[in-house]
């Protein structure tokens, strides 16, 4: 299953079909906030993994002008255990299509990138080990105003 496949049907599992039908129809930023909780004990391990193979990945797509912003929150305190996170990656993305499109050159870039594929992919098989859970939420602009 391809990511865009993936992001879509997550997004359609938490009520999203609103929040694409308006991005879509504007054109305009398209958010989604992924979150990450890593099973106790290995946060920092998993924070290294994903600083080695995954941020790069988004750095790109910065630079390329498909992500407009990358931001990463962490909480301070604790919550409860079935509403814990560890880690908040929002991604701005230029649009929806974007957002939900792949990347053609991405596969080339990857080999360039991490020429030891076998171990980027051990790496990447890792730290999803690592996790409890992980959800990707599709979030839209709610205007305080009337």
């Amino acid at each position: 299953m391809t990511r865009a496949t993936v992001l879509l049907l997550a997004g359609l599992a938490v009520g999203a079909p609103t929040a694409l039908t308006a991005q879509t129809q504007n054109g305009g930023p398209f958010t989604i906030e992924f979150y990450y909780k890593v099973k106790w004990g290995a946060a920092e391990e998993f924070w290294t993994l994903f600083t080695k193979n995954h941020l790069p990945i988004l750095k790109r797509e910065v630079e390329q002008g498909r992500i407009l912003e990358i931001k990463v929150a962490a909480p301070v305190d604790h919550a409860t255990e079935e509403g814990r996170w560890d880690y908040r990656v929002t991604l701005v993305y230029k649009d929806v299509v974007v957002a939900h499109g792949e990347d053609p050159t991405l596969g080339a870039w990857l080999a360039q990138r991490f020429p030891d594929q076998d171990r980027y992919r051990k790496e990447e098989q890792r730290r999803f080990e690592l996790l409890l859970a992980h959800w990707d939420l599709p979030i839209k602009p709610v205007s305080i105003e009337r």
